[in-house]
């Protein structure tokens, strides 16, 4: 079987213009970016990561007088302890605040666990420091 040569002709043709259009596709790109993004990409990611960012729920588990958010906060560490706790001061009274829960349903569930020791404990959404 004898191919036609203007068929041939017409194969080379098209195989071409595919390769030059293949070819015109490649590119290069130069990305030049302030030195400090990178430090603020990471301390976003903690920041994401500590769900300090956006909205949150916390539990409080006392609020007070300066000695005895202390020691509620020491008995919480060493009784519960499994989510990040701080005293947090909001005039006049200084309080103990237990984790930062992305969702309502993450706060009910350890609250739960954290009544079995302060019944008090309630859950709440704070304020964004702004």
């Amino acid at each position: 079987m004898r191919i036609h040569p203007n068929i041939k002709a017409l194969t080379l043709f098209v195989f071409l213009s595919f390769y030059a259009f293949a070819k015109a596709q490649t590119a290069q790109v130069n990305v030049s970016q302030d030195a400090k993004i990178p430090q603020l990409l990471e301390l976003k990611n903690e920041l994401s990561n500590d769900n300090e960012l956006g909205d949150h729920y916390k539990i409080q588990i006392y609020s007070g007088n300066s000695a005895q958010a202390g020691t509620m906060l020491k008995r919480f560490r060493n009784k519960v302890g499994t989510w990040k706790s701080d005293i947090e001061y909001e005039t006049p009274n200084y309080k103990v605040w237990v984790g930062s829960f992305r969702n309502r349903l993450e706060a009910d569930r350890a609250l739960i666990e954290i009544k079995k020791e302060f019944p008090n404990a309630l859950i709440f959404k704070p304020d964004v420091k702004r």
